[in-house]
């Protein structure tokens, strides 16, 4: 797979390209904090569980439902940061570009053949009705495509930043995960390695601000916590939790 530029300029670009935007990962880590509200992650998680695993502090509930909350985010938000950086390194190497069409995040000419690619962080993203619907969305883009030119080759392709997959050809698509989603990408077989380092751009000062915040957001929802489900004593009122969490309108 040739490359259309010297791979000392890709890796230069790729380093430029990762200290200029990892600022907006811990930006919006840190955006996502302050918008946070107790009785919407309260409501989300299972009382019962706690209760079951002996938990008997506000500190421990509130900790262990924030530190889920904000993990399934960060995954989100750093998928989609790293859906950008591949699509800079494919437009670089290859000229590809966001497409505009629902579901496909990236699109490139290769060898006469036309890529369409959707992009996920890992390789278990979805369950089998996400996975259809990702089939369907190539479907149509191949149908779009085709209309202004039906000989026109097309593959579509599941591609994963991290992970390994043993069988990538799945019929429908080709999935490639991890190095070779990479080198699909990029024509390099270790750019996966290069791109580890930058990530470390001011991440330590970067991380310091979101833990203040975070510590932050801690006391403010054990406070509230405490107020609103511990009686006098400071013992949870889990009959209080469940009925806030589970009891319907309809039947109280």
């Amino acid at each position: 797979m040739k490359m259309n530029l010297p791979r000392s300029s890709l890796i230069n670009s790729v380093y430029e390209y990762v200290q200029e935007n990892i600022g907006n990962f811990h930006r919006k880590r840190i955006d996502r904090l302050s918008t946070l509200k107790l009785d919407s992650i309260l409501k989300r998680k299972n009382p019962y569980l706690f209760k079951a695993k002996n938990v008997l502090t506000a500190e421990q509930i509130i900790k262990g439902i924030v530190d889920a909350h904000l993990s399934s985010n960060e995954e989100t938000i750093f998928g989609d940061w790293l859906e950008g950086l591949a699509i800079f390194i494919n437009q670089k190497v290859f000229g590809g570009w966001k497409s505009g069409i629902t579901g496909i995040d990236l699109e490139f000419n290769r060898d006469s053949i036309r890529y369409i690619v959707s992009i996920k962080s890992g390789p278990n993203w979805g369950n089998s009705s996400q996975i259809e619907k990702m089939k369907d969305n190539f479907r149509t883009a191949k149908k779009v495509l085709r209309t202004g030119n039906s000989k026109l080759q097309i593959i579509a392709v599941n591609g994963c930043c991290y992970g390994k997959e043993k069988n990538p050809d799945k019929g429908d698509y080709f999935k490639y995960c991890g190095q070779e989603f990479w080198y699909f990408i990029s024509g390099d077989e270790t750019i996966y390695t290069e791109i580890i380092e930058p990530l470390g751009h001011r991440a330590k000062e970067r991380n310091e601000e979101f833990l203040k915040n975070y510590a932050k957001i801690l006391n403010k929802f054990t406070a509230e916590f405490v107020q609103r489900f511990c009686d006098s004593t400071g013992e949870i009122k889990w009959d209080e939790l469940v009925r806030f969490n589970s009891g319907s309108p309809k039947l109280n």
